[in-house]
């Protein structure tokens, strides 16, 4: 099935994208290289913007396949969007249904996140479960058990989410409510769920990262009265209705921190802009650890210079602010040139070392024990044929390449645009042999075609 919105036509996630991209490494980085909108904050707050019966518009929206599938889903639901370039105008006035499409959703975990804005609004919402990477089970009981404190009816039924308010207003009431764990996608769908509640909720143990606090100020922007994003408490105070807003995505600092290590293990001299740098700082402090300088050069510009020797260091996932999951990867890359042994441990998801293989196919020494892995330093890496099994592990694999000798060549690409826009344009750019093509005639047979978002989006 392809589903198509305006110039971009795309397959569903789980078929794999035909192209293959070779990278040929050994060679310094150098120049400057512009970080996009964040992916995490933008599909959240695309969701978001079914609070408002009034237009909005969203900037520095990034060009990927994820935010491209967010849009369908919010189309499907009644809702209109106006793309040009990184602008993104959204009319949500006309909510035409209450129930978000199965193969829309099953495709994008992040579009669950409707659930919370589609039953503030409607008072009822049918979502169903949420597809996405496979790289762990993360299920959405604290969203189910947040939404039933705030005085939904709510219950799974053949894969389906149901919820609806009782009431004549059919408006959720205020609450407080404490989160067994963390949870981004939980934390995000309560506040927005809560914005037009009657009264005031309180969130308790919420996540911490930067894309709560873009929602939360984008909320605001909007007339929401949210405070706390940021802490472990978020409190909200319910108003009755949301109005218009012009409103600019924060930088995105995984595919900022994805640049300062291909910096590092390219032993190179780039600079990225722009960059918040207090969102970066447990992947700043690992760089500097492993030898690497990170250097600010302004308000929103990091520079990062690679070191002769890199260091080995060990790293643990944790919520923000601890060292992020989705830097994982690209981390262990780094480490598999370091000198020495590093220990990395993954606390988040339980599925996410599974590039370990494609890093061991490339010469690298990694160890899994569990959710550990242990990454014995090698002298230098070799290309080889990869195949990339989720996002952050299609960015490892380009990053790893930079520093092996000869050709890698990397499949699985369908993984790659979900998250990273131009990123094959941007290292073309640093001065990095890379090409991206159609795979070979002997690759296609279990292939099914998809345009990269790099050329269908401009």
């Amino acid at each position: 099935m392809t589903a198509s919105l305006g110039s971009l036509n795309i397959t569903n996630s789980h078929e794999a994208d035909p192209s293959v991209l070779h990278i040929w490494g050994g060679h310094p980085l150098q120049g400057q290289v512009k970080i996009s909108g964040a992916k995490n904050a933008a599909l959240v707050i695309m969701a978001g913007s079914l609070l408002c019966p009034e237009p909005c518009r969203l900037r520095n929206v990034p060009s990927l396949v994820d935010a491209i599938r967010m849009g369908q889903v919010l189309s499907a639901l009644g809702v209109d969007l106006q793309w040009n370039g990184d602008v993104l105008d959204i009319n949500a006035r006309d909510i035409t249904t209450s129930e978000a499409p199965y193969e829309l959703v099953s495709q994008l975990r992040a579009s669950f996140f409707a659930i919370g804005p589609i039953l503030a609004r409607l008072g009822e919402a049918h979502v169903p479960l949420p597809g996405g990477c496979a790289i762990g089970a993360r299920p959405v009981d604290i969203h189910v058990r947040g939404l039933q404190a705030l005085g939904a009816n709510v219950y799974i039924e053949h894969g389906m989410v149901h919820a609806s308010v009782p009431g004549r207003d059919r408006r959720l009431k205020g609450a407080k409510f404490y989160l067994d764990y963390p949870s981004v996608g939980a934390t995000e769908t309560l506040m927005m769920a809560a914005t037009l509640a009657d009264g005031e909720t309180i969130l308790d143990n919420v996540a911490q990262e930067p894309e709560v606090i873009d929602l939360a100020n984008f909320c605001n922007a909007l007339g929401a009265k949210i405070r706390g994003a940021g802490t472990k408490t978020i409190v909200i105070e319910g108003v009755p209705r949301l109005h218009t807003a012009d409103y600019p995505i924060i930088p995105d600092r995984i595919e900022a921190g994805t640049f300062l290590v291909a910096g590092a293990i390219s032993r190179s001299d780039i600079s990225l802009y722009p960059v918040i740098s207090d969102h970066l700082t447990p992947v700043i402090s690992k760089l500097r650890q492993t030898g690497a300088q990170i250097i600010a050069e302004g308000p929103d510009r990091l520079r990062v210079i690679g070191p002769d020797i890199i260091q080995a260091t060990d790293i643990e996932t944790l919520p923000y602010p601890g060292f992020p999951t989705d830097m994982q990867a690209q981390f262990m890359a780094l480490l598999t040139v370091s000198n020495g042994d590093s220990l990395i441990s993954e606390t988040v998801f339980e599925n996410r070392l599974r590039h370990v293989a494609e890093l061991n196919r490339m010469g690298a020494d990694i160890r899994v024990k569990g959710h550990t892995a242990i990454v014995r330093g090698v002298p230098h890496l070799t290309g080889a044929p990869v195949m990339a099994t989720d996002l952050r592990a299609s960015a490892a694999l380009a990053i790893a390449a930079l520093a092996a000798q000869g050709k890698t060549t990397i499949q699985g690409l369908q993984h790659l645009d979900r998250g990273y826009e131009n990123l094959d344009l941007k290292l073309q750019q640093l001065g990095v042999r890379i090409k991206r093509e159609p795979a070979p005639p002997e690759s296609e047979g279990n292939s099914s075609p998809i345009q990269s978002s790099q050329s269908a989006l401009k």
